[in-house]
């Protein structure tokens, strides 16, 4: 898997735990624990896709827990308590995003 690769499945797996994770469910966030926009030189990019489907696993426990679309963020984001509903269109958006970069990088042509 080319390096891109690896650091869009790292990026969206550290989005996830983010947005379902701890501001849907309220569960722990360190931000000193994020890769950002840097995969470790030491970890496979194998590795890196196990990451990030455990972190869509842990997402679909948390969708299926709040149950309803307008269940609200536990941890408020400038305030504003979003709803689940909210979060799943925003990280759709945000895989077809790095979805399209990744296909822009495969086949070099760009959808505009």
């Amino acid at each position: 898997m080319p390096y891109v690769a690896s650091l869009d499945a790292l990026v969206l797996a550290e989005v996830e735990r983010y947005w379902f994770g701890y501001h849907l469910a309220g569960g722990a966030w360190d931000a000193g624990q994020e890769h950002g926009m840097a995969v470790p030189a030491d970890r496979a990019a194998a590795d890196v896709l196990v990451g990030y489907r455990a972190a869509i696993e842990d997402s679909d426990r948390v969708i299926r827990a709040a149950g309803d679309p307008q269940a609200r963020f536990a941890v408020p984001v400038d305030g504003n308590r979003h709803t689940l509903r909210w979060v799943i269109a925003h990280m759709t958006s945000e895989t077809a995003r790095h979805a399209d970069i990744l296909r822009e990088q495969l086949d070099g042509t760009t959808g505009r």
